[in-house]
């Protein structure tokens, strides 16, 4: 499988990466080892987690599972943990059953990397992700009413530097490698990367934002700074929770499916959304190609892309959307998915 540089790092990641944050609700423990072995067998040297997961629903009684089921599997393959890249994520305001929905700080950092560590049941974590910015975003469907006039811009500022300060520290220590964002904006980002090289501090290497044919807010000025900065795409959700598959057409709603657990797949569900899949399900009929390795496959085309992280609630949807990594798009079936997107450039 293709590698792409991890941003500036001296690391190279498969252009897939395994998605896990169903590993414990949707996805039993055995499934989730299947996976791992199924994605390392495949070529697929990056995994992606986070504190939070599982999801579908976030519970108390469940956060941290994804982590420890993780875990577990490193802990029975230990001679294979030099295989594999791994991503975590450091939650933060908002999410309330941890910490108190404290945000990211100085304060919260070590406590939380070395929480993570233990439940990886590894020694280092080679990408840390923060998973949201502390001043909010427009990600999740609040791009409709986005207002950043009430952040207090020094503050923002001030708490960056503190926490780079932080990461250097865990850095040093041995704990973490390297430093991602996620869910971020072009000029949170912009920060990162100023705050980092003035004081010598660790470097922002990925931006992990939703990304997909129903989703393109990183096409303007996050690409530009993507390709300028080399802080490349982690893409989730390309297949739009689901809604790309086309499984959910025609108002069906496959047992146990994510629909049938959070009905409006977090704000996805619109009267515009439907047609908008139409038209990529007929371009793929068009060209021969499944959606689901259409909607893959395109992501992979974008210049800023670092790795499309893929989710499976089981081990042949895992073998199903893996397919996609020998499907190749014609010009022409690029042009047929512009103009779609003209047509229907923003459907949720």
């Amino acid at each position: 499988m293709k590698k792409n540089r991890l941003g500036q790092s001296e690391i190279l990641v498969s252009e897939l990466c395994l998605g896990t944050m169903t590993f414990g609700t949707q996805t039993n423990e055995n499934d989730a080892h299947e996976q791992i072995d199924l994605a390392l067998e495949s070529g697929i040297n990056f995994i992606d987690t986070a504190e939070m997961y599982p999801v579908n629903p976030i519970s108390k009684d469940t956060i941290g599972k994804t982590e420890m089921f993780i875990g577990n599997w490193n802990a029975m393959n230990s001679h294979r943990r030099s295989d594999y890249i791994l991503a975590t994520k450091h939650s933060g305001e908002g999410l309330k059953h941890t910490r108190d929905g404290a945000p990211i700080s100085k304060n919260t950092i070590e406590k939380t990397i070395e929480e993570s560590l233990k439940r990886l049941r590894t020694d280092y974590i080679d990408l840390y992700q923060f998973h949201w910015p502390n001043r909010g975003s427009y990600m999740f469907r609040k791009n409709w009413n986005y207002d950043p006039s009430s952040q207090d811009k020094q503050k923002t500022i001030d708490n960056m530097l503190d926490c780079l300060r932080a990461l250097e520290d865990q850095v040093r220590k041995g704990n973490i490698r390297h430093f991602g964002l996620s869910n971020e904006s072009a000029w949170g980002t912009a920060q990162w990367l100023r705050l980092s090289e003035e004081n010598a501090l660790p470097r922002v290497q990925t931006i992990q934002n939703e990304y997909s044919l129903l989703c393109r807010l990183y096409d303007t000025d996050l690409a530009e700074l993507s390709v300028n900065e080399e802080v490349g795409l982690l893409a989730f959700s390309p297949l739009a929770a689901g809604l790309l598959t086309g499984k959910y057409q025609n108002k069906k709603v496959p047992a146990g499916s994510r629909k049938s657990l959070v009905p409006e797949l977090s704000g996805r569900v619109t009267d515009r959304v439907w047609p908008a899949v139409d038209k990529y399900i007929e371009i793929g009929k068009k060209f021969q190609i499944d959606p689901v390795h259409l909607s893959i496959a395109w992501c992979l085309t974008r210049p800023f892309m670092c790795s499309v992280i893929i989710g499976a609630t089981n081990t042949e949807q895992l073998s199903h959307i893996l397919a996609s990594k020998n499907v190749e798009i014609t010009q022409e079936c690029l042009d047929d998915i512009n103009n779609a997107h003209r047509e229907v450039p923003m459907p949720f």
